[in-house]
């Protein structure tokens, strides 16, 4: 199964970074860093709340239902005439259901990375949110998820199984991000540390933004 980096470098994935940027005003590189940071984290988050019984089949509900896939069916018309408020208006829901109370920390610590404030962070994971979900939905109908374990195996095969210890601690620590600012020191040693021609996560994040 390929990561969901991979789906960054894929075709669908530049037209969905470039899609992005135009939506939100962003620099398509800076666009494209901040999702390299933020899809992990959004959905090492998922893999946290599918953890239980009533989170996991709430995820395979949505992803069942209105996040099913269809809206990467029509990228062009998505993109084309604007971001409708609608999509954006879920997407917000989708960021808090997710991330809760870290949302602003892990928004802070991206945007401080990235070099983009946190506003065009959140902008940007609002209009990148329901796609996500929509690539998780047809994940979920390619790989016949049915039960608690599949979807934590999905989720998991999609972060990279056999990530490395630091990669992990790197996302929990930014999911561990309390709002206060202080998250933004605390996490920075892990976004530049380690060996930055490491592969996966971790290596990606280190060549993308270490000094």
């Amino acid at each position: 199964m390929s990561g969901i980096l991979d789906l960054l470098s894929s075709d669908l994935g530049k037209t969905i970074i470039s899609g992005v940027a135009g939506s939100t005003g962003t620099d398509q590189n800076k666009t494209s860093s901040v999702l390299t940071m933020a899809l992990p984290v959004l959905m090492k988050a998922m893999q946290r709340n599918a953890a239980t019984p009533e989170g996991a089949q709430g995820l395979m509900s949505a992803l069942g239902g209105k996040h099913d896939g269809g809206i990467l069916d029509n990228l062009g018309g998505l993109f084309g005439g604007g971001v409708d408020d609608s999509v954006k208006n879920e997407g917000d829901k989708i960021l808090g259901h997710v991330l809760g109370q870290k949302r602003q920390g892990v928004e802070q610590v991206i945007g401080q990375k990235a070099g983009v404030d946190a506003g065009a962070v959140g902008s940007i994971l609002k209009t990148a949110a329901p796609l996500l979900m929509g690539f998780l939905g047809k994940q979920t109908r390619q790989n016949n998820v049915s039960s608690q374990g599949d979807i934590s195996n999905l989720l998991g095969g999609l972060l990279g199984g056999s990530s490395a210890q630091k990669e992990q601690s790197f996302l929990e620590s930014i999911l561990d991000a309390d709002g206060d600012g202080s998250v933004v020191d605390d996490v920075a040693g892990m976004l530049l540390g380690g060996n930055k021609s490491g592969g996966g996560i971790g290596g990606m994040l280190g060549g993308l933004f270490g000094k």
